[in-house]
């Protein structure tokens, strides 16, 4: 059998992978070395997490010594100055205090707070604000301990591989740090490496997390329905499988490979290399682009950036409903726009992946919300893990208020909108519900999406760009949903006024809504609420 030629390797390539036209290597899925045996891997590190999260009798006592510390340091100053001033100085205190104690305990804890720094709507302001601190402090690892991490783990001396390797790294995050790089055959790469003694240090912090959690449930203001113990068992979910650059190159193939099943081209995932990818060492190429927010810039070059945002928006929802896999950490570090306007996805370390039946429970949860069917969208948010598995629907329903006819919450004065945000967290701790990955990782890339929106097209009609997609979803997808739901969709009808109220606004009219005019409504609730505190 011939042989095949570059040329038919780069069309069969560009076929399966949502890939740059001329990268600088060919990737051929079935004969990559460092990806033998990952399926099996990825559920080892998965059955690993109970065990790093049940609460031990005895922590590590060194460890355990130094984090209670810091947070009695953190929580004693708040209890003596913040507290007493009550309301939003109170919190904001926390906050800072809580932000200081995790830069000072590390890498481990400035990870978590990155986490919370990406969950706007899910723990207060104050909280978010000051995490967003710590998103781009952590110190670099000296630049020799960078080369024995690569040596170790390519088998080769640094200038074996590499004709140039920048000391200085372009970002250094709280589990690795990541330099550009020239191999010696030439092709401009990225490497990430991984801190040389990270792993001992997640593991022994998981441990300490998991037994003091318990001790903070009720006692800080700061934890709403992502309680302290479930905050810790979603982190350790989340970092485990961060821990090894084989999966993450995986990640970025899946999803590669996902988008061009489904002719999302205006995608583009680096190539990893071929053979330069090991537990701790990732290769891959590099990219160029515009800064997500740099919107003067992205005008100048003639990018559409409303196309750039639709883009965006059915990329990340055909994604998770079709195939259940999306990038799970959607921030400004993670992606930028090349100049053609597609838009390049970087670091896959955190990336969602759902089993068929949380798949079909998601797609649920989507397809109900379009259609205003509040039955359907309890029933998949249970089935997701956000109730118990025995949540009678209907008192979920009679509890919340959702057979009433929905309040518009910029006709509630202060004391109405406090006490009805108050009593909606109330029942729902009461009736049992968390936050789930899925749903916390979604979440957090809806909170990008929306800046992003504000940001590159706060003129987009978001009720009209969702009922578009909506349609277009099912249009494509009829037969699969169909099949997966075991109901026929041919019936499926979009509910602006469903979508409208999902958005906080209660509206029969058949006008659209721009993203403007939605941060309109936004600032008049949080000026309500900041004269409440």
């Amino acid at each position: 059998m011939d042989e095949p030629t570059p040329a038919s390797g780069r069309t069969d390539e560009l076929e399966r992978f949502t890939f740059t036209d001329d990268g600088p290597w060919l990737v051929d899925r079935d004969q990559l070395s460092w990806s033998v045996g990952l399926p099996a891997l990825r559920q080892s590190i998965r059955r690993q997490v109970p065990a790093l999260t049940s609460r031990r009798r005895i922590p590590p006592l060194g460890r355990l010594g130094v984090v209670t510390g810091r947070l009695a340091v953190a929580l004693g100053g708040w209890a003596v100055r913040d507290r007493r001033a009550g309301g939003q100085r109170s919190t904001a205190g926390l906050s800072r205090r809580l932000r200081v104690a995790a830069e000072h305990l590390g890498p481990t804890y400035i990870k978590l707070g990155q986490i919370i720094s990406s969950g706007e709507g899910l723990f207060p302001p104050e909280l978010v604000s000051e995490f967003r601190l710590c998103r781009d402090q952590v110190p670099a690892e000296p630049f020799n301990s960078v080369r024995e991490v690569v040596e170790a783990d390519l088998g080769r001396p640094l200038e074996a591989v590499f004709a140039s390797f920048d000391r200085r790294p372009i970002a250094a995050a709280s589990i690795a740090q990541v330099h550009a790089a020239t191999l010696r055959t030439g092709e401009e790469v990225v490497v990430k490496v991984q801190r040389p003694t990270i792993r001992e240090r997640v593991q022994q912090d998981l441990r300490v997390m998991s037994w003091i959690a318990p001790f903070l449930i009720g006692r800080i203001p700061v934890a709403a329905l992502a309680n302290p113990p479930a905050l810790v068992e979603l982190f350790a979910e989340t970092i485990t499988e961060e821990l090894d650059f084989r999966l993450e190159a995986e990640n970025m193939l899946d999803v590669a490979e996902v988008f061009s099943q489904l002719g999302q081209r205006g995608f583009v995932v680096a190539r990893p290399h071929p053979e330069l990818v090991t537990r701790r060492v990732l290769v891959m190429e590099r990219l160029h682009g515009f800064s997500f927010d740099d919107l003067e810039a992205m005008r100048a070059a003639g990018i559409d950036t409303e196309a750039v945002i639709r883009t965006g928006m059915s990329g990340f929802t055909e994604g998770c409903i079709v195939h259940g896999i999306f990038h799970g950490d959607l921030h400004g570090g993670n992606l930028f726009v090349l100049d053609d306007g597609r838009i390049a996805l970087l670091d896959f370390g955190i990336t969602a992946r759902m089993t068929p039946l949380e798949r079909s429970a998601f797609l649920r949860l989507m397809l109900c919300g379009a259609m205003g069917d509040v039955p359907g969208q309890i029933a998949a948010f249970r089935d997701l893990g956000a109730l118990p598995a025995d949540t009678d629907i209907d008192d979920v329903i009679r509890t919340l208020g959702l057979d009433q006819a929905p309040v518009d919450p910029t006709t509630l004065d202060q004391e109405q909108l406090v006490g009805e945000i108050q009593r909606i967290i109330k029942e729902l701790l009461a009736m049992g519900a968390r936050l789930p990955k899925i749903l916390m990782l979604y979440v957090k890339n809806l909170v990008f999406l929306d800046g992003a929106i504000a940001t590159l097209a706060p003129d987009l009609d978001l009720v009209g760009e969702i009922s578009a997609l909506s349609m277009q979803l099912v249009t494509t997808h009829g037969d699969r949903f169909a099949a997966d739901l075991g109901v026929a969709v041919d019936d499926f009808q979009v509910d602006t006024n469903a979508i409208k109220a999902s958005l906080g606004v209660v509206d029969d009219s058949d006008d659209g809504l721009t993203y403007r005019e939605l941060q309109a409504r936004r600032d008049m609730i949080r000026r309500r609420l900041e004269s409440r505190r």
